[in-house]
């Protein structure tokens, strides 16, 4: 294996971007749907969190990679990846988006295993950052976690 490769998680959805649907739904006191969520993400013009950005923004030029680990599903791509280069996030070394094969996977076991592939594929995590504690509790958690609040939804 080659050396290490240092890199920072961010999870994408509401710490990146701030207004995703669980936040709209909730904020609205609206009952979840999933029809909804879908239409909202193809629009795909939530906003950044200006703190989140701007860490983002002073860790490029560091050489940091960053690294986005998402529950989204792998066929909303396209979106997600239009939407982050809106909100200002235009280089990332890998979008991590959940596959067909691994919907009903809880967080918390989804994102302790795609860290742990990136750990074996030779990526070292410095920072996991999420505003759940499913993004930031698990293995492979790296060499720092920083828990984000979230007062509008829990992911367990």
């Amino acid at each position: 294996m080659g050396p290490k490769k240092d890199f920072l998680v961010l999870k994408l959805v509401a710490i990146t971007i701030f207004m995703d649907i669980n936040v709209v739904v909730y904020f609205r006191a609206k009952k979840f749907n999933e029809t909804k969520k879908n239409e909202y993400l193809k629009e795909a013009k939530s906003p950044p969190l200006a703190a989140v950005l701007e860490l983002y923004n002073n860790l490029l030029p560091l050489g940091y990679k960053i690294v986005f680990i998402s529950g989204t599903s792998e066929s909303y791509r396209e979106y997600r990846e239009s939407n982050m280069k809106r909100a200002g996030y235009h280089t990332w070394e890998k979008l991590v988006l959940k596959q067909t094969s691994q919907h009903g996977t809880t967080s918390f076991i989804y994102k302790s295993k795609k860290r742990t592939e990136l750990v074996k594929a030779g990526y070292r995590i410095i920072g996991n950052m999420g505003d759940q504690w499913s993004d930031i509790l698990g293995s492979d958690v790296g060499n720092r976690t920083f828990k984000l609040p979230n007062p509008m939804y829990y992911i367990s």
